[in-house]
């Protein structure tokens, strides 16, 4: 039996895959990869490694067993059909007889475009008669602090959620949502609602990116057609900008606010603060 985490070098991925490495002997993961030499410390490190593709249904065939449990990290590719990508992973999980399969979806609340290839595949997965579980992650903080270069050079938080409020948490947050499922029990069938404990808004991120600089930034919030043009005028392929733009209408809404505090609750402990992962940002 291994613990197989799909997207392994990804950066949710590696944040799981270091997580288990913490809880179970190395041999019992198996990390799937898309190219060997970007895993090649994990080798090191005594965790097996599976060259496959969502693109290619071939490179699963036998990659399962039965008994295993199997985290599918959704695919970032969205002009490749991801349901189509995410399909193979859970037929080739179904003909094993796979333990458990976890799948990392959004929340239920996402209305946005980005939300329909997750509803889809969950309910793939529910089909395939495999004991599941929906692990719907909300938005990382790292879809921001990841991209402070732009805001410190212009002073300003550009975004069309308005006054909405989000509630995000960082990808460590949520691959130890995801290792408590893999490694603990009775989680069988069952949906959660991932958030971090605290929502804020984008004026409470300007405040606090001014706050630890020492510069003045300021939150300037614009349409989402506005914001689409700017992400393709950033280099962003338009299709994404749209997503992406439809994501922050949704945070107006409201619709990223989640108050279930599964994620803690899982984790074992409260999420990282926003002003947490901004000092990291900062840091690096």
């Amino acid at each position: 039996m291994s613990i197989v985490v799909t997207g392994a070098t990804g950066h949710l991925g590696r944040h799981v895959v270091e997580q288990l490495l913490e809880k179970v002997p190395a041999d019992r993961i198996t990390a799937v990869v898309r190219d060997r030499d970007r895993a090649a410390d994990l080798a090191a490190r005594g965790v097996r490694l599976a060259v496959a593709d969502y693109n290619s249904p071939e490179t699963f065939d036998g990659l399962f067993a039965a008994g295993d449990r199997v985290l599918l990290i959704s695919g970032n590719e969205f002009d490749k059909g991801r349901v189509q990508q995410h399909t193979v992973v859970i037929e080739a999980a179904r003909k094993a007889g796979v333990a458990l399969l976890a799948y990392t979806s959004a929340p239920s609340s996402l209305t946005a475009a980005l939300a329909d290839d997750h509803r889809a595949t969950e309910d793939v997965v529910i089909g395939s008669g495999l004991p599941y579980v929906l692990l719907r992650n909300g938005w990382y903080h790292e879809n921001y602090t990841e991209q402070l270069a732009p805001v410190l050079e212009h002073g300003a938080v550009v975004q069309a959620a308005g006054e909405g409020r989000i509630s995000s948490a960082s990808r460590a947050d949520y691959a130890a949502a995801a290792v408590a499922v893999l490694t603990g029990e009775g989680h069988e069938n069952k949906a959660y609602e991932l958030g971090g404990d605290e929502a804020w808004g984008f004026a409470e991120y300007a405040a606090e990116l001014s706050r630890q600089t020492g510069r003045e930034i300021v939150y300037t919030p614009v349409s989402t057609e506005a914001y689409a043009g700017f992400l393709t005028g950033a280099g962003l392929p338009g299709p994404l900008a749209a997503v992406l733009a439809g994501v922050d209408g949704a945070i107006e809404k409201g619709e990223l606010i989640v108050t279930t505090r599964d994620l803690s609750r899982l984790a074992g402990r409260p999420t990282t603060p926003l002003a947490e992962a901004v000092s990291a940002a900062l840091d690096a």
